[in-house]
């Protein structure tokens, strides 16, 4: 059955058998029609206009009003096939068979059942004798129709190794039970209770317990059973009229387990339901936000459902369809490396990222972010000046140029562009001063060398090199994520800032990650969180215009990359991270300034690979790359050996 946004008004006529057509005569109306009027009646609840008596169109409204109830709104179909005419009594009569379709639910699946009546031609009108089974052949006077949904099982977030992610968990729903405490006690109670639980504003749940009605369960809060985190559950439970509720909810090993990313599950808001077209009802789980959302039409499933006919109390069971159970969604992230990402960030206050990426897959192993970020994705969705890191795709840039790593280059104190003068970081080694290659420049991150190399490359070419590192490049990952951006038309003072990350260049941390991945495989890296969906792959965008246009990284230039990245650990700005051990680690170390020159914000950055793990680190208040955000690479590969 076709789906609707309202109740259709449909019906059809089949004139069967050729004696029912000629017994009609010319002055004879055929009855036809009015089976066709008696149905699309039924069908619409409109019954002012329906081959019936007056009495029993008023009969019928009741009826039909009483059966359907809530169920009304569903679209519905009423096919009327008319029998020959019987001309053996003194009034002409016609049989009809109705046909009855309804479209309970999201299935393939229709309930449908026959009903007949007689119209009776009289005083050239035909009209329907009516009664309760002309709506059902099971119906009375005061039948209903009522359905229940039985919810399906959500669908798992599954780990590439297919382990589960997200699944289903015990949770403790705590709140007010409403039936146990006297109405006069009910704000204090849930004062009390708010008070108990850490809320900034007691009154505000105090206020919705009264407001709701007088048996109700008000939840204040859903907690893990065996986790509660700083709840104080059992301070809670020892209070009057507090109730806990056992449930089960969709959730990752722990709270905080990439929640930016994976989003929540909860009661279908109001949107939600308005947005699905009747897929998702008030108090259905949904996914809230994040790939829960994203994905929550697959992981939802099916509702099964129920349509019972209640007649003078006794109900039948006349509609059923087994739930449907969600889509399994397989991710990339691996637990390990994602709790080892999180607990490094945990005491971090600023917003602050950590995200891996496998180079050799564009697989993304950890997308953390911490703490100070208050639920925001910064891994996939902050938006920065990548500073010094992105030193690395001007260094690109300048190999296509015909420069080499061996080039030689002169790292002054300052140097100008159009009138401002740039200097190197501060604190920059006296030693690092002075003549150099483009591979000392990029290991002691001199900006000044660069910007004095900036009329080698234009706007176009900076853009093209960090493309063929993926920055800029919109990639499919399975979640919103941000590509970043490298202005095509920056020229003057801006060009000279974009040579250092700065200036209209704006990247994600994993668009970050993807760089390092980049250098490390020899070739361009697409990111990739989301792998399957129920077991398939999930559906592929078209390829962005930047990626098709983007020169491919030659193995030359990715050995050239990797040589300079390996100094800055060698001899460079990174040498902290000589001694982790495994294998040889490249890296590269960056430092943001924002705002007022004397306000002294910086967005500290690292990016960095190891064999086949490749890692940005972002802190978005810090001092400088190396001593901020370093710390936290070097752990995180720690961690990861």
């Amino acid at each position: 059955m076709p789906t609707h946004t309202r109740p259709a008004l449909v019906a059809a006529l089949a004139l069967l058998g050729v004696g029912g057509i000629s017994a009609c005569t010319a002055t004879t109306p055929e009855p036809g029609p009015a089976a066709t009027d008696l149905a699309a009646a039924l069908a619409s609840g409109t019954l002012a206009e329906a081959p019936l008596s007056e009495a029993d169109r008023a009969l019928a409204a009741t009826d039909l009003a009483a059966l359907f109830g809530p169920l009304a709104d569903l679209p519905r179909e009423v096919v009327a096939q008319v029998g020959e005419v019987d001309e053996s009594g003194e009034v002409l009569t016609a049989p009809v068979e109705l046909t009855w379709t309804v479209d309970v639910d999201s299935s393939e699946n229709d309930l449908t059942w026959t009903t007949s009546t007689e119209l009776s031609l009289d005083d050239d009108t035909w009209t329907a004798h009516w009664t309760q089974t002309v709506m059902h052949p099971d119906a009375a006077a005061g039948s209903t129709l009522s359905s229940r949904r039985t919810p399906a099982e959500r669908g798992d977030v599954l780990g590439a190794d297919g382990t589960a992610i997200v699944t289903s968990r015990e949770v403790l729903r705590i709140g007010i039970d409403k039936a146990n405490v006297p109405e006069a006690d009910v704000a204090g109670a849930a004062t009390a209770l708010a008070e108990t639980l850490g809320f900034g504003d007691p009154k505000a749940f105090a206020d919705r317990a009264v407001a709701a009605g007088p048996r109700a369960f008000v939840e204040a809060i859903v907690v893990r059973r065996h986790d509660h985190g700083d709840i104080d559950v059992e301070g809670a439970r020892a209070l009057p009229g507090v109730l806990l509720v056992e449930d089960e909810l969709p959730l990752a090993p722990t709270a905080a387990f990439a929640r930016p990313v994976l989003g929540t599950v909860g009661a279908a808001t109001a949107e939600l339901v308005e947005e699905s077209d009747g897929a998702v009802q008030p108090g259905d789980l949904a996914g809230l936000s994040g790939l829960q959302r994203q994905y929550d039409e697959a992981l939802r499933g099916e509702p099964g459902t129920t349509v019972l006919l209640t007649t003078r109390g006794e109900e039948t069971e006349i509609f059923s369809t087994e739930p449907r159970p969600g889509a399994d969604v397989t991710i990339t992230l691996d637990t390990r490396l994602q709790l080892a990402a999180e607990d490094l960030l945990a005491p971090v206050e600023s917003p602050a990222a950590v995200v891996a990426v496998r180079p050799s897959t564009g697989e993304v192993l950890a997308a953390a972010s911490g703490p100070g970020s208050a639920g925001f994705s910064t891994a996939t969705l902050g938006s920065y000046a990548p500073g010094s890191t992105f030193k690395v795709a001007t260094a690109l840039a300048l190999l296509r140029s015909g420069l080499s790593v061996d080039s030689p280059m002169d790292c002054t104190p300052s140097a100008t562009a159009d009138g401002r003068e740039f200097s190197n970081y501060p604190g920059f080694p006296a030693e690092a001063v002075g003549a150099t290659t483009l591979e000392g420049v990029i290991a002691t991150s001199c900006n000044t060398a660069l910007i004095a190399a900036r009329d080698r490359i234009g706007a176009q070419d900076v853009a093209d090199a960090a493309a063929s590192l993926s920055l800029g490049v919109a990639a499919e990952v399975g979640v919103p994520v941000v590509a970043g951006e490298v202005p095509t038309d920056a020229a003057g003072t801006e060009h000279a800032a974009s040579l250092i990350g700065q200036g209209r260049v704006v990247a994600s941390p994993l668009t970050m990650a993807t760089v390092a991945a980049s250098v490390a495989a020899g070739s361009r890296v697409t990111p990739v969180l989301v792998t399957a969906v129920g077991g398939e792959p999930p559906t592929q965008a078209a390829t962005d215009a930047s990626a098709a246009s983007a020169s491919p990284l030659s193995e030359e230039e990715a050995a050239a990359l990797r040589q300079m990245m390996r100094s800055v650990v060698t001899d460079g700005t990174a040498t902290f991270l000589a001694d982790v051990p495994g294998g040889e680690v490249f890296a590269k170390t960056g430092t943001a300034e924002f705002g007022a020159e004397d306000a002294g914000g910086a967005h500290a950055w690292m990016i960095g690979f190891q064999g086949d793990l490749a890692v940005a680190v972002l802190v978005e208040d810090g001092h400088s790359g190396a001593a901020t955000a370093g710390p936290l690479l070097e752990n995180f590969l720690r961690a990861a050996a």
